[in-house]
């Protein structure tokens, strides 16, 4: 069971990390809304957890008879006592769990930072919006549309008509508000809800609809209120406009146009990248198009691991590839020279002075056994095809045998 002290402290970290994280994530430079959209969310997630966890630190510093009782207990006359009954209970827990492992708070948060930095194609499409909405760049609202002009009393007119006047509601007529229409509107309301906690997602929702009924409340009064759907939908202005917009020049453009389109959106994206600043909090290498390589491949590569050679100087090389290419680089081969060893197949993958000298020494200790002996290893045939050493030969010879 963990104790009140150990349980306050660790929620002090994880807040601390989730504050870490929140300021790092606001201070990264979006140059996209798809971007600044996925980035909100992260933050909304992160701050979700902070104030889960503040919840329940909260919770623990109102028991305060808990931490009293805690705080006596380890201070007291018997806290040996104490401390050898908190040891029991630590080793009848991994008894128990021999396998469980305690991953540190700090792992988690840099494999969050490494997801941030290399995020996965899930990753990248982390709110669900339909193709007409383009990522939050515009509203879509075909099914308020289609409930709209299927209402009995409504008028007849197409979607482009719709975006202009949706939300002019005080313009109906009294006699069209009946139960019918006020389903309508509960349908229009849950989408625009929606669609600006995807775009929005810091964005206090009940603070505004706070704001939006003391403003009612002010102008009902006065008499001078012309419908409250026009408070609520300065929120979505700017999507409204380029909705009406792209909607209209929609029909009328060709392929060739779209094309031209998406090609000057990424043509801007790409000037946006070219002029901002390169974020690479981990010095990773840089790739062909000047920018960081993926984390994935600074790893599959080997360049997270350093190789030192003494011989070379204490010189560095990052990853095995730079590091088994440097023994055969003029550096490596000017130590071998400056000690007197040869640069050879032998010395190959050793970095100390120390054992390059062993060795050496060793080899030259094995290297006279290994010459030619031409007396002993020299063949010669006599007259009856028999095959002896030339020391042999010679002595046959001598003795007149051949």
């Amino acid at each position: 069971m963990e104790m009140t002290l150990e349980q306050q402290q660790q929620q002090y970290h994880e807040e601390q990390g989730l504050m870490d994280m929140m300021v790092r994530e606001m201070l990264t430079k979006k140059s996209r809304l798809h971007d600044q959209i996925n980035s909100d969310h992260h933050t909304r997630a992160m701050q979700d957890r902070y104030m889960g966890v503040s919840s329940s630190l909260w919770e623990l510093y109102d028991h305060k008879g808990l931490r009293e009782e805690e705080l006596s207990t380890i201070s007291g006359p018997n806290e040996f006592v104490e401390f050898y009954n908190r040891l029991k209970q630590i080793e009848e827990y991994h008894q128990k769990y021999p396998h469980g492992m305690c991953v540190p708070m700090s792992v988690e948060f840099e494999e969050l930072l490494k997801a941030r930095d290399n995020p996965s194609e899930e990753a990248q499409n982390l709110v669900e919006f339909t193709d007409e909405e383009g990522y939050g760049r515009y509203l879509d609202l075909h099914d308020c549309y289609l409930k709209y002009i299927n209402l009995k009393s409504s008028e007849k007119f197409d979607y482009i008509t719709y975006l202009a006047t949706f939300d002019q509601l005080f313009n109906i007529p009294k006699e069209r508000k009946n139960a019918e229409y006020k389903r309508y509107l509960q349908v229009l309301l849950e989408n625009l809800q929606g669609y600006t906690d995807r775009v929005k997602p810091l964005l206090d929702q009940n603070e505004l609809f706070g704001k939006i009924q003391t403003e009612f409340e002010k102008k009902w009064e006065h008499g001078t209120f012309p419908g409250w759907p026009e408070e609520t939908s300065s929120a979505l202005t700017h999507a409204g406009a380029h909705t009406h917009e792209n909607v209209q020049r929609k029909p009328a453009r060709t392929g060739e146009q779209r094309e031209e389109e998406e090609e000057q959106v990424s043509d801007s994206k790409n000037e946006d990248e070219e002029n901002e600043i390169i974020y690479n909090p981990k010095n990773l290498p840089l790739g062909w198009d000047g920018k960081p390589i993926p984390y994935w491949l600074y790893k599959l590569h080997g360049l997270n691991i350093n190789y030192r050679c003494e011989i070379c100087g204490n010189c560095t090389y990052q990853g095995p590839r730079a590091f088994q290419r440097h023994f055969a680089e003029w550096r490596h081969a000017h130590g071998m020279r400056c000690l007197g060893i040869p640069n050879t197949a032998h010395f190959a993958s050793i970095t100390q002075i120390e054992d390059a000298v062993s060795l050496w020494a060793k080899l030259k200790q094995q290297k006279p056994s290994e010459r030619w002996q031409p007396d002993t290893e020299e063949e010669y045939e006599d007259s009856s095809g028999n095959v002896v050493n030339k020391k042999t030969y010679k002595d046959l010879r001598c003795q007149g045998l051949l």
